[in-house]
């Protein structure tokens, strides 16, 4: 069973792409009723804890911690591994970005970012991983591609109008 995963390109440069989306405080904006704490800006070790629905029952919690920031190299993509920590997911969520093509995309921006996102995560508790994981799979795609759009929206409002 493959993980849960959703690209996209964004009109930012790779610097800005990379800070904006390995920041998970900025996933609350993107992903309805979810609100984002962490306990520091993004570093190796830092804990995050996303509540949505957070007026039903308490909310789902997902807490997770940023195991892996890979440092801006030219020519390689940039990976953030965060792990989940329960107390209902667990595995691990990845985002790489990656400078685009020399066109121009969206917005204007020259070569813009190639996002991927995976979620390779299956639910806590005593049913079979591989059960839980595919049970997931359509959600987790579904709630990603939903940042990615609203990461691309937001960032396309904030791109001043190029000129002809």
């Amino acid at each position: 069973m493959r993980a849960a995963r959703a690209t996209a390109s964004l009109p930012l440069p790779v610097d800005e792409a990379w800070r904006l989306l390995v920041d998970a405080r900025h996933h609350a904006r993107w992903i309805p009723l979810t609100t984002v704490t962490a306990s520091g800006d993004p570093a190796l070790g830092v804990e995050i804890r996303a509540v949505s629905a957070g007026g039903v029952l308490g909310g789902f919690v997902d807490r997770m911690r940023i195991d892996r920031l890979d440092p801006p190299v030219a020519g390689r993509a940039r990976v953030a591994v965060f792990t989940k920590l329960g107390p209902v997911l667990l595995g691990r969520a990845l985002i790489a970005v990656r400078a685009g093509a020399d066109r121009p995309g969206p917005g204007g921006t020259a070569g813009g970012t190639n996002v991927l996102w995976i979620e390779d995560v299956h639910l806590a508790g005593p049913l079979p991983r591989a059960l839980t994981r595919a049970l997931l799979k359509v959600p987790l795609t579904l709630m990603m591609q939903l940042a990615l759009r609203a990461a691309r929206r937001e960032a396309e409002a904030a791109s001043p109008p190029q000129a002809d």
